[in-house]
């Protein structure tokens, strides 16, 4: 039972309503809430996948590309090699 409601009432309700709109009425009524439903499923549906897109396009490890050419930049053997020339100055 639904909350002390029995099936006997449920159908006195239902056969009330179809006497009062009419099956073709609620058959039109159900099409438009299935179609609603459907919409709102595929607009969740895109917006996950936005949100999801917009997430990779964020992270840094996504857009890394190994194609790209030797292009690095290494700092510390920058800084070794500005150090060794300052040494080898003061050596002269």
């Amino acid at each position: 039972m639904l909350g002390g409601i029995s099936i006997w009432q449920l159908l006195i309700v239902l056969g009330i309503i179809i006497l009062i709109f009419g099956t073709k009425k609620l058959r039109n009524v159900g099409g438009d809430l299935g179609g609603a439903v459907k919409g709102f499923k595929k607009a969740m549906h895109e917006e996950e996948k936005e949100k999801d897109e917009a997430e990779q396009a964020d992270d840094p490890q996504a857009r890394v590309s190994h194609e790209e050419g030797l292009n690095t930049y290494d700092v510390k053997a920058e800084q070794k090699a500005h150090d060794q020339q300052e040494h080898q100055e003061e050596r002269k």
